[in-house]
């Protein structure tokens, strides 16, 4: 498994997005109202096996001391096997790099999986911030990166 960055206009990605969308409108029914464009300032990273992107996710400037965790994707069929620990890690480690202490995220209040995940890598419960303000199923997270001293 190897762990690489692309960027937004990737055809791998947009696939990738695309299919986690298409899940997002399933799980909710709807009623969420998921955005589906693309930002051409995410800084991507692909989980790529056997020559296949099989998960993504990024990494948007809010500020300069924040990141926000966006469009975090993992193939069903890949699910289970700490592949979007292994990302999320990664993304962190994206976001240090580009001189961020903190990443935020927004996820859904009917992905308890996704929830469960980020509370375990330390993201704890924050207010709702930004655009996701008016949509009643969204929940945020944030985590303070360790920065070296």
């Amino acid at each position: 498994m190897l762990i690489e960055s692309r960027p937004a206009t990737d055809p791998e990605i947009a696939a990738l997005v695309t299919a986690q969308q298409r899940e997002l409108r399933a799980a909710d029914g709807g009623l969420d109202g998921q955005a589906t464009v693309t930002h051409d300032d995410i800084r991507y990273l692909a989980v790529v096996e056997r020559g296949r992107a099989i998960a993504c996710g990024g990494i948007q400037a809010l500020d300069a001391e924040t990141g926000e965790l966006k469009r975090m994707y993992v193939r069903p069929a890949y699910r289970g096997r700490g592949v979007a620990r292994q990302l999320l890690a990664a993304l962190e480690e994206l976001a240090l790099r580009q001189g961020h202490t903190r990443v935020c995220l927004e996820t859904g209040s009917y992905l308890p999986a996704a929830i469960g995940l980020y509370r375990s890598c330390g993201y704890r419960p924050i207010p709702v911030y930004g655009e996701y303000v008016a949509n009643p199923y969204s929940v945020c997270f944030a985590k303070r990166l360790p920065v070296a001293v």
